[in-house]
This record gives structure tokens, sequence and C-alpha cells, in this order.
């Protein structure tokens, strides 16, 4: 069994409170270092990407530097997603740090939630971080994430005067009016440097109604692994409904074996969401042209 990437959450923290995030149900925690390395150790056998999240914001981390070289030191690389807030508490050294293959930074969060910065001031530094790796040369990618699209257009001022920054920043000129009628996946700023697009979407809940069957990428192409340890289907599964196992308890090898995986993997071959939680989440109809209610 391969996957594409796992997510592991280096802290289920991220620092904000965005009105398009699920409200954290579980206490507060960071996994502490010497287990983050166990978890890497196992986990390189299905993997060689990282992407060091669920819902916390890895970049609250002061140490963050120390869980990236415990990646680098396994051969794998690392993907880090960040809302933008805490990109000051890093160096650069830190944040281009030789594993990291991709940044991506959720500009949404500075819409979504009370803050005392105004808008030049939250994106000045995630500016400055496109400059800086223009000028160092670094090979990572940066995406600018805009997954704030809906056919209301609920977005529009804010995406006006992001796109007006952004234009001016890389001498370019993004058209709101053209994306919004076009729907491209992404837009090239500069050197790997792309303002990436997509709709706002759904948090799977147990409170959510009924979408039915379908298959999704859970446990075909990543997983993911809360602070806490405790393995999960998918990176959406942020509370830990579906507990597949807990490392503190029982390896990967054994976790991922288990009938409870074996079954959501199965169903998922056949178009059936076994799991009340897959059955009650939307973003599945992305992966699936038809849908058995």
């Amino acid at each position: 069994m391969k996957f594409y990437r796992i997510y592991i959450e280096l802290t289920n923290v991220c620092g904000l409170s965005c009105s398009f995030c699920p409200t954290k149900a579980l206490p507060s925690k960071e996994m502490d270092l010497d287990f983050f390395e166990a978890v890497i150790e196992q986990a390189k056998a299905y993997t060689k990407e990282i992407a060091c999240h669920v819902v916390g914001d890895p970049l609250t981390q002061s140490n963050l530097h120390a869980y990236l070289d415990i990646i680098h030191r396994h051969g794998l690389k690392a993907m880090l997603t960040t809302s933008g807030y805490f990109l000051k508490k890093h160096s650069y050294d830190t944040l281009f740090h030789p594993c990291v293959k991709q940044i991506n930074i959720s500009l949404n969060a500075f819409n979504k939630n009370d803050t005392s910065l105004n808008f030049e001031q939250y994106i000045k530094p995630v500016l400055a971080l496109c400059e800086a790796k223009l000028e160092r040369e670094e090979e990572i990618f940066i995406n600018l994430r805009v997954w704030n699209l809906d056919e209301m257009m609920s977005e529009r001022t804010f995406n006006e005067t992001l796109f007006s920054k952004l234009s001016e920043t890389f001498d370019t000129s993004l058209s709101l009016d053209k994306v919004y009628e076009e729907r491209p996946k992404s837009i090239r700023l500069a050197s790997k440097i792309l303002v990436h697009f997509d709709n706002y979407f759904e948090w799977p809940s147990l409170k959510n109604k009924n979408y039915g069957h379908g298959s999704c990428q859970g446990l075909q192409s990543h997983i993911a692994i809360l602070a806490s340890g405790k393995v999960v289907p998918c990176c959406l599964d942020c509370d830990g409904i579906i507990e597949l196992g807990d490392l503190h308890e029982n390896s990967m090898e054994t976790i991922l074996n288990a009938q409870r995986t074996i079954s959501i993997i199965d169903g998922f071959k056949k178009g059936k969401a076994v799991e009340e939680l897959c059955q009650k989440c939307s973003y599945k109809e992305r992966f699936n042209t038809t849908k058995d209610i």
C-alpha cells in the first residue's frame, strides 16, 4: 500500500478562527519530536511526501525547523500549508528548508478573521516570501490559495483588492470577472509561484445531510495522522471520527491492515461509503461522476 502523501498534524492549533473551517472539537495538542520521528520512520515505507497539517498551522510551531530536519533526515519531502499570519516567526532558512517542496498560503484567512492587521500588513510578509524565493532562486513552489469562489461571488470585494495587489506586485493582469467565468485551476504569477483557485467546500460532519455513496481519495492517495497519534482515512477527518488506530498503541502496518481499514477501501472500490461520516461528506462528489444514493 502506497500513498501520494501522508498528512501528519504537527499541531491542531491554527491560531485563528476562520469561518470556513470547522470548530475544533479536540483539545489542543502538538506532536512531540520523538513521537514525530517514530511516525516518520514508519511513514517512509508508504510515501515520499509529508503534508505537515490537518487543521493546525505548522507555522505556529516555534521549533518547525526541528520537524523539517527529521523529515529531511529520512529522505522525504514536506508540504507546508499556512494562513500566512505566522510567516514572520520563521527565518527563510526554515521556510526554504531543503526538504520543503511546496508552501500553500490560504489568503482567504485574512478575509474571514477579525484581526488588528490591515490588508497591507497581512499581505506584506506573504509577498516578501515570494520575493525572497525568486531572489534566492529557490526551487520550491508557492501556491497562493484563493479557495473562496462561489456562485454568489460573495467574496468579490476582497478578491478585487487581492487581485489588484497581486497584479501590481507581479506585473501581470488578473481579471476577477474572467476568473469567475472561466474558473481556471491556477494562474502563474512568476517562476513556481501560482495563485490557486477553488470553491468553498463543506467539511464532513455527522450533522450534515446524507449525500449517499461514492468513491474517495481517502486511503487511496493519502491518509492522515492527527497530532494525538490517531490515524484517519482522510485529511478532512480532523476530529478523528473514523479512528483506524492509534500509533501510540499499534504500528502503521497493523492499522492499515485492520478490518475497518480494509472495509473502507473495498467499499470505495465498489462506489460505496461504508462509514457514516463518509456518507455525510459532500467533498467526495468531486471524485464521482455518478452517485448511488
